[in-house]
C-alpha cells in the first residue's frame, strides 16, 4: 500500500499499482503542508537539509527522491516528533524511492520515456489524440511487435512490446485512469502487420472501448481540417493538487512536456474541438467494426 494526502491534509492508504511517482507527489505535499503550517520558508527548509530553496521545490513537488536523512531532520524542523508518526513517513518515502516496473528495461528506454511512464501510472485522467497510428496504450501485441519492428533492428523487440504490454496494466487495475482516445481515422485505414494483425487490432479497440473506463472516437476523413492535423499528443491529468496537467509530445528521439497555463489551455482546447468534431463513441464502434471486415465506410 501506499499513501496520499486528504482533503484534510492527512495521509491515507490507496492502491500501490499507482506506482512510486504519484507517492513522491503525495509525501511531497504533505511535507509542503506542515512547513507552512509552522510558517517555515523553503530557504529555512533547505538550510535544515543542507541544500537550497530549490532543493525544497523539487522535493515537495515529487520530482526528486527522499534521502531518509533529509525526512529526519525536515521532520524536525516541523516538530513531528511522534516516534510513530515520524516511522510512518520514512516508511513512505523508503516505498517512494522504489524503482518503477521500467526501470528494469532502462537499457531499452530513453530516460524521457521512463518520466513519461511513471506519470503514465499516476495518472487519474489520460486523454490522446493519435494521427498515424493506434495509441499505445490501446495495441495488441501483435500489432505493438509490427510497430516497433519499424522504429528498431536491434534484437530486444520481445522486451520493447512487453513494455507496451506492461503500460497496459493500467487499464485494469483496481483504480484505473480514465482512458479518452481520438484516433484519426488514417490510423484505422493504415494496416500495420498485414490485414490478420489490423483485424485484430480492430477487434481488440472494440472491446476496450465497451470498458467503463475507456472512450474511443474515431475522427473521420469526412471531418476535414483540424488544428491538430499530423500532430499527436496527449494530456495527462492527476488527482493530486500538487501535480498540474501535462501535455506530452513526443517525437523520434525525444519528447516535450509542457504544464505552462496558456500551453494547457491551448492543447485542452484543441482536445476538446477534435472530440466534438470526432465521431460519437457508439458511430466509433460501427466504423471499426467495418474496418475490422476490412474496408472503409
Amino acid at each position: 500500500m501506499i499513501a496520499e494526502p486528504d482533503d484534510d491534509g492527512q495521509v491515507h492508504p490507496v492502491v500501490a499499482e499507482r506506482g512510486p511517482t504519484v507517492l513522491r507527489i503525495a509525501l511531497g505535499g504533505q511535507l509542503r503542508r506542515l512547513r507552512e503550517a509552522r510558517g517555515i520558508t523553503r530557504e529555512a527548509a533547505g538550510d535544515a537539509i543542507r541544500g537550497s530553496h530549490a532543493k525544497i521545490s523539487r522535493l515537495e513537488l515529487g520530482r526528486t527522491g527522499f534521502k531518509e536523512r533529509d525526512i529526519r531532520d525536515l521532520l524536525s524542523l516541523y516538530g513531528v516528533d511522534d516516534i510513530d508518526e515520524r516511522e510512518r513517513f520514512l516508511d513512505l518515502a523508503r516505498q517512494a524511492n522504489e524503482p518503477g516496473w521500467w526501470h528494469r528495461y532502462s537499457d531499452l528506454l530513453p530516460q524521457w520515456f521512463g518520466t513519461y511512464l511513471g506519470l503514465e501510472q499516476a495518472a487519474s485522467k489520460i486523454r490522446t489524440y493519435e494521427a498515424h497510428l493506434v495509441p499505445g496504450l490501446l495495441q495488441t501485441p501483435e500489432y505493438a511487435r509490427a510497430v516497433v519492428a519499424l522504429g528498431y533492428e536491434d534484437a530486444d523487440t520481445d522486451r520493447r512490446v512487453q513494455v507496451r504490454q506492461r503500460r497496459q496494466e493500467i487499464l485494469h487495475r483496481s483504480d484505473p485512469p480514465v482512458v479518452w482516445a481520438v484516433i484519426d481515422e488514417a490510423a484505422l485505414h493504415r494496416p500495420v502487420g498485414g490485414p490478420r494483425v489490423h483485424r485484430e487490432q480492430m477487434e481488440h479497440l472494440i472491446k476496450l472501448a465497451e470498458m467503463p473506463n475507456v472512450t474511443v472516437q474515431v475522427l473521420p476523413y469526412s471531418a476535414g481540417e483540424h488544428a491538430a492535423a499530423g500532430s499527436s499528443f496527449s494530456i495527462l491529468r492527476f488527482a493530486e493538487s500538487e501535480l498540474p496537467d501535462i501535455v506530452y509530445l513526443e517525437h523520434l528521439t525525444s519528447a516535450l512536456y509542457l504544464d505552462r497555463r496558456q500551453d494547457l489551455a491551448l492543447y485542452l482546447s484543441v482536445m476538446d474541438r477534435l472530440s466534438v468534431q470526432a465521431e460519437r463513441p457508439e458511430k466509433s464502434i460501427e466504423i471499426l467494426g467495418k474496418y475490422a471486415e476490412g474496408y472503409g465506410y
